[in-house]
């Protein structure tokens, strides 16, 4: 192989004034340079100077001249390329200044920072735990921290007499997609008491979206087992749950949020009691050694409490509701009110003043359950003594006041009806009667005794469309008509035979809108067939569940002697099941008249 290190100086290229080096790879297999005549023997010299030998020469000097170097190119090529790793030096230094003065992503290991706003321990440090395991969903790009933006605390373990914590970022919207769990612990032979200050979380009655979860874990030195509470307590809404007393010294509150919608959280504060110093806040009730509930669950006919003072003492209490006003002015309010009326009231007043007078009625301070058609929690008010649809002003529901109303003759009747559900403060209203031209019947309409109008068709008809009955007095040979659409046959297998085959629906009391609805609630009851007792409670549920309807339309509860009668018989069956009596007898008519209440 040749050696092609040496650098050989073509003397062709000095006809053109400019010093050139050539490559000797172009010569192919002619040798580099022709050797000097000196070192050669004498029969080799004549070779030097063949034909072939100066073809090669010319042809190399052409090649020469066609593949020599562009300087001028060069240089700006290497122009070219410095500035472009000049560029990706300045880059690279960008990114790493941006990532060395950016904050820490939420999952990047940090200082223990404290709970955003209220939720810092005022008298004990706080040891945090582990972030929780992020569900399936991704956080939206809306909550995540930014630059000079801490992320929100979620979760930990919370030590000391006292402290307080919130939901992330409060009092701003939770983010989507949390779980958080906080573990309170006192010291030992203490309890608990927690107590939310604001609490406002999406969700509905069953808090399937989002939810806050308390649940008394059972620690060292408890005072005996933790208080039935039928598993962890699960609360949502704009209604802060009531004061929370734990048995033992170990509380754990979980917070969820789903994907969507969000709220403005809540925030709580705990502090360490001794077990003689449980209490409730003045609007509760409280029971059970340390039990609270809002004073909407007091009196309204179910024992929240095992020692039974939420229904102790309800007759008076429920005497307030409804009722007959005939002074010239007046005022009338829900039960408690201001205080949460309680769960499922039924209150009719009825307002009548002087023929020749109308009324104005006004409300004040009116807070009921809102709804988007007032199916819950409403009050009616109608123009006339009775309830028909035909004279009815308006139904009104939520927070804002209803206009004033004015009848258009001396009569007038409210209505305020509230399920078992959610229970607000309720309202104020007062009425004033002043002279004015009542509304007379037109000659195509029957006037009843207190005022109402009536079409004429309705009279000796066989149902009493008149509140007072006038419209069937005096009628002889009347065939009274099948029932229709207001009573309807008992359909309900375990209430067939019981004295009567009517009722009607919607039952307003339980708030279940068909004979079909009841019947999947009274299958829990028919478990109880083998107590000896079972045809008294059977009597008295299906009553209360499938009530009676009578012919003008309404319904009647069962009379008070029928609950007693079934409690007495069925109260220790029940006990030595583990079932307490569910019924609060009290709040059912004190009469035997079969007008006023049902019994058989």
């Amino acid at each position: 192989m040749k050696d092609f290190t040496e650098i050989t100086l073509c003397p062709e290229a000095l006809d053109h004034s400019k010093t050139e080096f050539c490559n000797p790879v172009f010569e192919g297999e002619e040798p580099q340079a022709a050797p000097s005549t000196e070192h050669l023997p004498d029969e080799d010299r004549t070779s030097s100077a063949s034909p072939r030998d100066g073809l090669g020469r010319q042809l190399w000097g052409q090649a020469g001249w066609r593949y020599r170097t562009d300087c001028k190119f060069t240089w700006l090529c290497v122009a070219l390329m410095s500035a472009i790793l000049l560029f990706l030096i300045a880059l690279l230094l960008g990114i790493v200044i941006h990532q060395l003065t950016s904050p820490r992503p939420p999952g990047a290991p940090a200082a223990a920072l404290p709970a955003h706003g209220a939720a810092a321990i005022t008298t004990a440090p706080i040891q945090r735990d582990p972030p929780a395991p992020k569900t399936a969903a991704t956080p939206t790009q809306s909550w995540l921290p930014t630059a000079g933006t801490a992320a929100p605390a979620c979760g930990g373990t919370l030590w000391g007499p006292e402290g307080s914590f919130s939901s992330p970022n409060y009092p701003g919207p939770y983010p989507p997609d949390a779980l958080c769990i906080w573990r309170i612990e006192v010291g030992p032979g203490l309890a608990i008491q927690l107590k939310m200050e604001t609490f406002s979380v999406e969700g509905t009655a069953s808090c399937l979206f989002d939810r806050v979860e308390l649940y008394e874990e059972q620690g060292a030195g408890g005072m005996g087992p933790a208080p039935a509470r039928g598993g962890p307590s699960r609360f949502c809404g704009n209604v802060a749950p009531p004061t929370f007393n734990t048995n033992s010294n170990h509380l754990r509150v979980t917070f969820v949020s789903d994907s969507s919608v969000g709220a403005p959280g809540f925030s709580a504060r705990y502090r360490a009691v001794a077990p003689s110093e449980k209490s409730c806040a003045w609007d509760e009730h409280f029971c059970d050694q340390g039990l609270c509930l809002h004073l909407g669950f007091v009196c309204d006919g179910f024992h929240d409490c095992t020692d039974k003072s939420d229904e102790a003492n309800c007759s008076l209490k429920h005497k307030e509701c409804g009722g007959p006003l005939t002074a010239l002015e007046g005022h009338f309010s829900t039960p408690s009110h201001p205080q949460p009326y309680p769960h499922q009231q039924l209150c009719l007043w009825q307002i009548s003043v002087p023929v020749g007078h109308v009324i104005d009625l006004h409300f004040h301070n009116f807070s009921l359950e809102s709804h988007e058609d007032c199916s819950f929690d409403f009050v009616e008010v109608h123009d006339s003594a009775g309830t028909g649809a035909a004279s009815l002003m308006g139904r009104f529901c939520g927070h804002q006041l209803p206009p004033t109303l004015t009848s258009s003759r001396h009569v007038m009747t409210v209505l305020f009806v509230a399920d078992e559900g959610v229970a607000d403060n309720g309202f104020f209203a007062t009425y004033q009667a002043h002279n004015a031209t009542e509304k007379t019947c037109s000659p195509a309409e029957f006037s009843c005794g207190n005022g109402e109008c009536q079409a004429l068709e309705s009279v000796c008809d066989g149902w009493h469309d008149c509140p007072d009955g006038t419209d069937e007095l005096n009628c002889t040979g009347v065939s009274y008509p099948a029932f229709g659409s207001v009573c309807e046959p008992v359909d309900v297998e375990m209430c067939l035979g019981l004295g009567y085959n009517a009722t009607s629906f919607p039952n307003i009391w339980l708030a279940i809108p068909d004979q079909e609805g009841a019947a999947e609630v009274l299958q829990d009851y028919q478990t109880l067939m083998e107590l000896a007792c079972y045809q008294h409670l059977r009597l008295l549920i299906c009553s209360l569940f499938v009530p009676k309807c009578t012919p003008d339309g309404g319904v009647l509860q069962p009379c008070r002697a029928v609950c007693l009668a079934a409690e007495l018989r069925c109260q220790q069956s029940l006990g030595l099941l583990g079932i307490l009596w569910p019924i609060n007898c009290n709040i059912l008519p004190d009469s035997n008249d079969p007008v006023e209440c049902f019994q058989p």
